[in-house]
């Protein structure tokens, strides 16, 4: 990392004369400040922090409600009463109870993209015309509802259908890809080019920070008193965010009272993004980086689909504490990527920080496949201490190579693709694992490497090729 990236990370770029200062944060004078100030240089983290502690908090116990339920529907008890134990790895009921518990993850999952795909395109793109607030506001309420629907299903015990009904009230306002697409075009307007990767790491350490509280707090309030408390805890987290939103964060885009969210505008925007060829070669580095993010992500969406699954039954047989425990395990490894970022940038350029962490990942994946003790499960947690370094370097190159003025079709476009790795991780992974059941029951997390391997030759190639045309550059500028 240069000099410059170090000046960045301390003080912004100030060319902006008209501002004044709210919330600990510079907003032109053109666009309104938010109702209240906060004491705290803070701007999106604490929505994104919210929004990561709910979704972090509902998934493990919405799958483990669909395994209890499936359950029961089939006469299965194998995790109750200790019934669950390494003689109990070739119970057809079993099999029959992690192939539909599988199969339902993957149903919820598709009828939330399905819908949320199409509104994340539209409101991505829509906030670089209407403002940031709005993309941060409305996908959090939409959260709400879902959490809202989940709690009427588990009071009235209605079938496990209505979790595919509250899903797709989320997607209709973006679902948490919206949340993640209006920060991080948030971060991209409030940060400048050298310091971009670090601010977008900080970011997503707030996911890690927000994943290690809600699994430790999930599994133990489980056990401790069910599932409908800790889901009053995901609906008042959305509805914190939602408020925390409107009355803190400082707008950085002018609103366009004439913008409209239907529009196709906001489609042209993005295949305008990906078909320009100008500065020349920036259409194939955005094709390729986009790939790798698509493959990186989608191998991160699908193993966490399977870390429940694979942890309840056997011969992990883990309860509720145990699941929140891994789960916290795994999401330290935000806050482990982030300092570990920060170290390895003082030493070496963002592509081979991004190989690190995949490489990290992928040891980390293969010690999953073959554990069958609870030591080695956590091994293979703690190998993958860097795991989310290299998607910040992804976003971050991703941002560079367009202008200022596509930062919203940009993020509006990742955050379709993050909604595609949702549907094609779901599809491949929940549909691979009940498949190799009898022959290796890790065979999905060889399968997550091996992807891995493709993203780091396609990264280290584009580095090398980067490496070269600086380069030519010095060259061409020392001969002048």
């Amino acid at each position: 990392m240069d000099d410059s990236d170090t000046s960045a990370i301390l003080a912004e770029d100030e060319s902006s004369d008209s501002s004044i200062v709210c919330c600990c944060f510079k907003v032109p004078q053109s666009k309104r400040p938010p109702p209240c100030s906060c004491p705290f240089s803070v701007t999106v983290e604490p929505v994104m922090f919210l929004s990561m502690f709910s979704i972090v908090l509902q998934w493990p116990l919405s799958t483990q409600y669909l395994w209890d339920c499936i359950s029961e529907d089939v006469g299965y008890n194998g995790t109750k009463g200790g019934g669950c134990n390494a003689s109990t790895v070739h119970d057809p009921l079993q099999k029959k109870v992690e192939t539909l518990t599988a199969h339902w993850n993957l149903y919820i999952n598709l009828g939330g993209f399905l819908v949320g795909l199409i509104m994340v395109t539209l409101l991505g793109s829509w906030s670089d015309r209407a403002g940031r607030r709005l993309v941060l506001i409305i996908p959090s309420l939409g959260l709400a509802v879902q959490a809202s629907v989940y709690l009427i299903v588990m009071y009235l015990k209605l079938p496990v259908f209505w979790f595919l009904i509250g899903r797709i009230c989320s997607g209709l306002t973006g679902d948490f890809n919206a949340i993640l697409a209006g920060c991080f075009a948030y971060v991209a307007d409030t940060s400048g080019r050298g310091s971009r990767t670090f601010r977008v790491a900080i970011i997503e350490a707030c996911l890690g920070v927000a994943g290690i509280f809600a699994s430790v707090i999930g599994g133990q309030w489980r056990r401790a008193q069910g599932y409908i408390n800790p889901f009053w805890l995901v609906l008042a987290t959305n509805l914190a965010a939602a408020l925390y939103a409107y009355l803190f964060v400082p707008e950085t885009v002018t609103p366009d009272p004439e913008a409209k969210l239907l529009s196709t505008r906001h489609h042209r925007a993005i295949f305008h993004l990906y078909s320009s060829d100008a500065p020349q070669g920036r259409r194939t580095k955005l094709w390729l980086y986009t790939i790798c993010f698509f493959l990186v992500v989608s191998v991160h969406f699908g193993c966490s689909d399977l870390y429940v699954l694979y942890e309840l039954s056997a011969p992990l047989c883990w309860g509720p504490g145990l699941i929140g425990y891994g789960s916290a395990a795994k999401n330290l490894a935000y806050l482990t990527s982030l300092m570990g970022l920060r170290a390895m940038q003082c030493c070496m350029k963002d592509t081979w920080v991004a190989l690190v962490g995949l490489t990290s990942n992928i040891v980390g994946l293969i010690a999953i496949s073959f554990a069958n003790t609870t030591a080695l499960m956590f091994t293979g947690y703690g190998l993958c201490f860097l795991f989310m370094a290299s998607t910040p370097v992804l976003r971050s190159k991703l941002s560079k190579l367009v202008d200022p003025s596509e930062q919203g079709a940009l993020f509006a476009s990742v955050a379709c693709v993050e909604g595609l790795c949702s549907l094609v991780s779901s599809v491949v992974f929940n549909s691979l694992y009940p498949a190799t059941l009898h022959f290796m029951k890790g065979f999905p997390f060889i399968f997550g490497a091996i992807i891995l391997l493709i993203s780091a030759a396609i990264i280290g190639g584009l580095g090398c090729q980067e490496e070269k045309e600086c380069g030519e550059n010095r060259e061409g500028s020392g001969i002048s």
